[in-house]
């Protein structure tokens, strides 16, 4: 399989995922804004969507969105733990935090990163992921990970989401819960080989 990404984007989250299952996972660079791949290739050709991740499946098919590639990913090794069995109470539940994640945390905070936001719009931007971080907030109270005490592939997803917040200048020093979460995740060994392996440590 291959996974195309972007350092440090959304596509960050299956890279862990397939880390932490130890599976099999080839990495393309993704120029986004010129829409080409580190081996010259038209992106827009590969995923008509044109951002990341894509992930190109062993016969040629190619998967997108991160919760469901993330969740293709844990279901190749059920063994890891990283996703419930399906039809299970804690696998809704995990389809709930992923949900969660994909359009309140990440819509919210990557809307940031459009350059032709005004400083007032900035500021309201910023009161919505105020509130989605007090829910956050809440949700990780006497947890050790977003469903639970288990790592799952929706932790991968928040972590790298929850990363932005450096970059956007998004002080999380009111949201103790998150920041500690924050900081648990980014001790794990494959999360911490995942960004090396794209860059984002040394």
């Amino acid at each position: 399989m291959k996974l195309y990404y972007s350092p440090g984007a959304c596509s960050l989250a299956p890279h862990i995922v397939a880390r932490e299952a130890g599976l099999d996972l080839e990495l393309e660079k993704v120029d986004i804004p010129n829409k080409r791949t580190a081996g010259g290739d038209d992106y827009w050709k590969i995923n008509p969507k044109g951002y990341v991740p894509a992930l190109r499946l062993d016969d040629g098919a190619i998967l997108t969105e991160a919760n469901v590639v993330c969740q293709y990913l844990a279901d190749r090794k059920p063994e890891s733990g990283l996703a419930p069995k399906p039809g299970t109470m804690e696998r809704y539940r995990l389809l709930e935090a992923l949900n969660f994640v994909s359009s309140e945390v990440h819509k919210q905070i990557g809307a940031l990163f459009n350059p032709a936001m005004t400083d007032d719009m900035k500021e309201v931007q910023k009161g919505t992921i105020g509130r989605r971080f007090n829910a956050l907030e809440q949700m990780l109270e006497g947890r050790q990970y977003l469903t639970g005490d288990t790592f799952t592939i929706a932790d991968a997803y928040l972590f790298t989401v929850l990363n932005w917040t450096g970059m956007l200048q998004i002080d999380t020093a009111q949201w103790p819960h998150i920041r500690a979460y924050m900081a648990r995740v980014a001790q794990r060994p494959k999360v911490l080989l995942a960004m090396k392996e794209e860059g984002l440590t040394g």
